[in-house]
């Protein structure tokens, strides 16, 4: 991705071109120069495995991910969405740093497009899934409520994930919203484990008794 030749050319160089297209009406010469080099998208689908963990360099950094280049003349986009398990609505520089050296997981090589997707959560452990390895329904946890909605009260646990308290749980009052008034966020509560989905990452609670 060239945003200025002066990145790889000086006025005054010296350098072998292909001639791509000559147009004798307009007198204009089109040239090529990535022409006369080797093509690194020749040995990608050797050199890379769909799945396999890899050494990359942060290249570039954009609203909807970043670009992380793996060697020279391929990179990938980590889109927004692959960069982190808990981290869902920050701009990937809160994530990553320009030229940072990080590793990667190929998940799809589009050799005709030549794209590449990569994720970098991939990498790490996933917490829904240790949750889930760790507890079973029924068993009691404490966390912090996090924020309290209309639907319910969200409990940090461990692994930076959230519960979900949800209201019809919360009170068999006629008006359950009026028991919410009992909770602040911030607040220390226990809770049992009602369902557990690792893949949805989503975990329902009820209050502990």
């Amino acid at each position: 991705r060239v945003t200025n030749p002066s990145e790889f050319l000086n006025l005054g160089d010296e350098i072998d071109v292909k001639v791509l297209s000559f147009d004798k009406d307009k007198l204009r010469v089109s040239l090529g120069l990535k022409q006369i080099q080797n093509d690194p998208w020749e040995n990608v689908e050797s050199s890379y495995s769909i799945g396999g963990i890899y050494e990359a360099v942060v290249s570039n950094i954009t609203d909807y991910g970043c670009f992380a280049q793996l060697e020279e003349g391929i990179e990938g986009l980590i889109h927004l969405s692959e960069l982190d398990w808990t981290s869902k609505n920050i701009h990937p520089s809160k994530i990553v740093e320009m030229e940072q050296s990080i590793k990667v997981m190929i998940l799809e090589i589009d050799h005709d497009k030549r794209r590449i997707s990569l994720g970098l959560k991939q990498t790490k452990s996933n917490p829904w899934t240790e949750f889930a390895n760790k507890y079973s329904i029924g068993d009691k946890v404490s966390g912090t409520i996090k924020s309290i909605t209309d639907f319910g009260i969200f409990i940090g646990l461990e692994g930076e994930i959230d519960g979900l308290v949800h209201l019809s749980d919360i009170s068999e009052s006629d008006d359950p919203k009026e028991s919410l008034s009992e909770y602040k966020k911030g607040d220390n509560i226990d809770c049992i484990v009602f369902a557990i989905d690792a893949e949805r990452e989503r975990i329902s609670l009820k209050l502990s008794e």
